[in-house]
């Protein structure tokens, strides 16, 4: 029973739906939601692969007005946010900058920079975060990790 998938059935009550495996997978049968899949029968992408437990998002640059800029705010453009409904969503989520280094410290090149959604920014899903460090000038256009509480608290 560990090494078996459930899908529920979407066509449940539905007419001339075939309810079992016509064939093996491997010979290219039709593989049906109502019957549990053991693992083994899974392609190996499906199986193995790991999931990304993070949204992703662009870093545009400091908040700024005409002529000044603040280096409290960054901008971050989400990825799959398009307006400043879906935006809100993000309001106080946790944010990391992670970049690599050249010395070791703690036994890691890897550092990271946290900083959380403090607003939202225009109409096209533009988000300011603040950080607890300032994002160094060389983050513009890198990537950053949107995670959830849940996420950050397991670590």
């Amino acid at each position: 029973m560990l090494n078996e998938i459930h899908f529920p059935n979407p066509y449940q009550g539905v007419q001339d739906v075939p309810t079992k495996l016509d064939e093996t997978p491997s010979q290219g049968g039709l593989l049906c939601a109502s019957q549990p899949i053991p693992f083994s029968s899974l392609p190996t992408a499906m199986a193995g692969q790991s999931t990304r437990l993070y949204s992703k998002g662009r870093v545009l640059g400091y908040e700024r007005g005409k002529h000044t800029q603040n280096p409290n705010y960054s901008l971050i453009k989400l990825e799959g946010v398009q307006n400043t409904e879906d935006a809100k969503f993000y309001l106080g989520k946790r944010v990391a900058f992670v970049y690599r280094a050249n010395r070791v410290k703690e036994g890691s090149k890897i550092r990271v920079i946290w900083g959380r959604i403090a607003r939202t920014h225009g109409n096209s899903g533009v988000v300011k975060a603040r950080f607890r460090n300032n994002l160094p000038p060389k983050s513009f256009g890198a990537t950053v990790r949107v995670v959830s509480r849940l996420i950050y608290t397991l670590n």
